[in-house]
């Protein structure tokens, strides 16, 4: 059992190395657009590219999705991203373009350190500041004329759920948080997927972020790897970058098939860390010291709505949340014959409507 779990998320890890000739050509490809978005633009919802700072000062990049006749009234405003590693070119700027045409403007942002977005270390991540880019988001939408900073809400998609449920219940200028794909990353760094990891596992994995900082620390430089450990057979780590194939194996795991046809097929962005480049190795350092959901306590006066794929492989995340969270103000909705990628491009499977009816009705 255990070696099958680890097989699996090895192949789910999704700091890759892509060295093969189609990336390159669809690298270049993307590079030369002016418009690299890769989901179905629609002519008739305004985008403007916008920068803001956080609390740290790293300059944040950001699509601001305009609504219809936005200019003349006080509208109701989200703030958007994920998944983690992925850009406001995929997943969240399709959900902040969809929010716009039901009426909200909608900013979706690549968080510190990837993407646009400012951040001396590229490829990193911290919970702290990822929570704090959320609120920077806030900050934002809430100085704009035409925006009501009184009905403000959040979405978050995969990794970056769990930022934006952090947020939340902090920062009581988000008045509800949605999430879809949810994935607690403090938790899965740490534990590993559905928290498979042993003690002795465990420990191997804190030597080993250990050591890679003298590594680093000597070489002068930031090394790059695998943001969850897995293990071999004879429970040996395995933390190096894997390469991706450059095309999808026979008789592929499915959940590693979802995420190659995504990242690496449909939805490929040059700017993008999922299956285009790596974390730094000692990134989840931050992850295992700090936990995302411990502000769950105070979102039992805050609306959550968490959407989740009946087949999907992190399902137990929003089910997890959901049973955490006291108070009537939580809905979980289970979406059929829907994997965890199904909700970050698939308009047959994204309850949009379910969502524009939950930002309307809380976002009053």
């Amino acid at each position: 059992m255990k070696k099958t779990i680890s097989s699996i998320l090895l192949l789910l890890s999704f700091i890759i190395s892509c060295n093969n000739n189609s990336t390159q050509n669809n690298q270049n490809k993307g590079e030369n657009n002016m418009d690299s978005r890769v989901f179905t633009v629609y002519t008739n919802i305004e985008m403007k590219e916008v920068r803001f700072k956080n609390r740290y000062g790293i300059e944040i990049a950001g699509h601001l999705y305009l609504p219809q006749d936005y200019s003349n009234k006080k509208n109701p405003a989200l703030v958007v991203s994920g998944p983690f590693g992925a850009v406001k070119e995929q997943a969240s700027g399709l959900y902040a373009q969809e929010m716009a045409s039901n009426g909200f403007v909608a900013l979706a942002f690549d968080p510190s350190f990837t993407g646009e977005s400012g951040g001396e270390v590229r490829n990193n991540a911290s919970p702290d500041i990822f929570t704090e880019d959320y609120s920077a988001a806030v900050d934002y939408l809430g100085l704009l004329d035409y925006v009501d900073r009184n009905r403000i809400g959040a979405i978050g998609i995969c990794g970056l759920s769990g930022m934006a449920i952090t947020a939340a219940g902090t920062d009581t200028r988000i008045k509800a948080v949605a999430t879809a794909s949810m994935y607690d990353m403090s938790r899965d760094m740490s534990k590993g997927h559905q928290d498979y990891y042993t003690k002795e596992q465990r420990r191997k994995i804190r030597e080993y972020l250990s050591e890679q900082r003298w590594k680093d620390a000597e070489n002068g430089n930031y090394a790059l790897g695998n943001h969850e450990p897995t293990f071999d057979a004879n429970n040996n780590i395995q933390a190096s970058a894997m390469v991706v194939p450059e095309e999808l194996p026979e008789n592929a795991d499915p959940v590693f098939a979802a995420f190659y046809n995504y990242y690496a097929k449909r939805a490929y962005h040059p700017r993008a860390i999922n299956f285009v480049t790596s974390w730094t190795a000692t990134m989840p350092f931050s992850f295992w010291n700090f936990n995302l959901m411990d502000n769950l306590r105070d979102l039992d006066t805050t609306p959550v709505l968490l959407i989740a794929g009946d087949r999907a492989h992190s399902r137990y995340y929003s089910e997890d949340v959901y049973s955490e969270i006291s108070g009537n103000n939580k809905e979980l909705v289970i979406i059929e014959d829907a994997d965890h990628v199904s909700l970050y491009d698939d308009m047959s499977k994204i309850p949009f409507e379910k969502i524009t009816q939950f930002f309307n009705d809380n976002l009053k």
